[in-house]
């Protein structure tokens, strides 16, 4: 395995050092290394003698790789590839494929596809229910004691709305540290729903999706992982109603984790006026005070973590009318701008709390052993280093990304993700892709 040296860089946005990397590890962090020892292409330096920024590789909890069954759309090597550029090590892919990852068997062939790309770590997320239908609790056991050894699992895409079934599901992935990961959303209460509930979705005559259809769930399962002591993790969280809640079962000492996605930290309702399904995701986009109380949220520690939700469709999913268009958007390639704009320009957090929700808290929560790490010596090399000094325009064309439906295009952002090591493996250099 290839030895590398990183050049002058600041941890975490602070102390400037040099990392010396060996067998796939950290060997070695000082304020000076000899070059001497090191070929001259194994060598990373700044750019015009200006610190980068060495975080720890991103980990995304909630990502839509398409595979198997809608590689039209995406596939696991171009997801791969779209979370090397936006600087993740990991990716979790959600169960809502084709065939749906409810059995041993897919979840391994997506385990395996991820190992046969080997750009990142890909981690699978097996279904709560057969199909996803809601109906009967698929093999949890099964998948968990299959080689992808699945922690964490989802109906993502579709709420677990019987609360006999949750409870059920709750129930029995405590026996293995499991967590169930809902997508709260009361069917009832969003029938053909296509937008925020409010002004602006009476204005245009769009149905509303109100806040207490996410926020009911969200109670109705706290309750129910207090009544069994069971691990909860509510996905997308986006509504301040939502946050109290989240903070008082914190309160409470509850096994409850929430996630937010980078759109809903910048995007607001009001961009439904264009009537462009771009901006069409699932949980809509809400008001501008839901924004500010996620933001917050996520400075405080009520939510836990960032999750980018990538969700990508193919062209004729989204070019169509709002009421035709797929659910979803990009998220990868652009979390961690987004994510910094929000976050850190706004003065809300630094560097390294940042670095927390991004990576060493969604590893643990999903019980990733070697992501997350801090950059010390001994850690697997899972690294990220980022240009601060320098803004990139988001062009569709340009993602690595199978889809382009991305809410940002055209926007100038913050933070250009330069290299990425994943397991002491140089993957990104210069801002390419070392694969063919």
């Amino acid at each position: 395995m290839s030895k590398y040296l990183i050049k002058q860089v600041k941890l975490f946005g602070e102390e400037v050092v040099d990392i010396e990397i060996s067998g796939g590890k950290i060997s070695q962090i000082a304020k000076e290394i000899s070059e001497t020892d090191f070929d001259s292409s194994k060598i990373i330096k700044s750019n015009n003698g200006k610190s980068k920024v060495a975080l720890p590789g991103f980990v995304d909890l909630h990502t839509h790789l398409r595979e198997p069954g809608r590689e039209d759309s995406e596939t696991v090597e171009t997801a791969s590839r779209a979370a090397i550029k936006g600087g993740f090590t990991a990716i979790t892919a959600m169960a809502n494929t084709n065939p749906v990852a409810d059995n041993a068997g897919v979840v391994e062939q997506v385990l395996h596809l991820g190992k046969q790309c080997g750009l990142v770590d890909v981690y699978p997320i097996g279904a709560v229910t057969v199909g996803l239908q809601g109906e009967k609790l698929a093999e949890l056991h099964a998948m968990n004691q299959s080689a992808a050894k699945v922690q964490m699992f989802s109906d993502d895409g579709k709420c677990v709305h019987d609360p006999l079934l949750m409870r059920r599901a709750l129930e029995y992935v405590k026996s293995f540290d499991g967590v169930i990961a809902q997508h709260a959303q009361d069917p009832r209460l969003t029938e053909s729903a296509q937008m925020n509930e409010g002004k602006i979705s009476a204005k245009l005559g769009l149905a509303g999706w109100p806040a207490v259809a996410e926020e009911a769930i969200i109670a109705r399962d706290i309750l129910l992982a207090e009544h069994v002591d069971s691990r909860l993790h509510i996905c997308h969280l986006s509504t301040a109603g939502g946050i109290e809640l989240v903070k008082k079962a914190k309160e409470r000492g509850l096994k409850v984790t929430a996630e937010v996605t980078p759109h809903h930290l910048l995007l607001t309702e009001d961009l439904a006026e264009s009537y462009n399904p771009i901006y069409k995701v699932n949980p809509p986009l809400r008001t501008k005070t839901d924004v500010i109380a996620l933001r917050n949220a996520v400075a405080s520690g009520v939510i836990d973590i960032i999750a980018t939700d990538h969700a990508p469709h193919p062209q004729e999913d989204k070019d169509c009318e709002w009421a035709a268009a797929a659910f979803g958007m990009l998220g990868l390639e652009t979390a961690f701008s987004i994510a910094y704009q929000a976050l850190v320009q706004t003065k809300l957090m630094n560097l390294k709390q940042l670095s927390e929700v991004m990576s060493k808290n969604p590893a643990k929560i999903g019980r990733y052993k070697n992501q997350g790490l801090d950059i010390k010596v001994g850690n697997s090399a899972n690294i990220v280093l980022i240009d601060l000094e320098n803004i990139w325009k988001v062009d569709p064309e340009n993602l690595q990304s199978k889809s382009k439906n991305t809410p940002y295009a055209g926007m100038e952002l913050p933070g250009v993700i330069t290299e990425v090591f994943t397991h002491g493996i140089l993957k990104l250099q210069a801002g390419k892709l070392l694969v063919g």
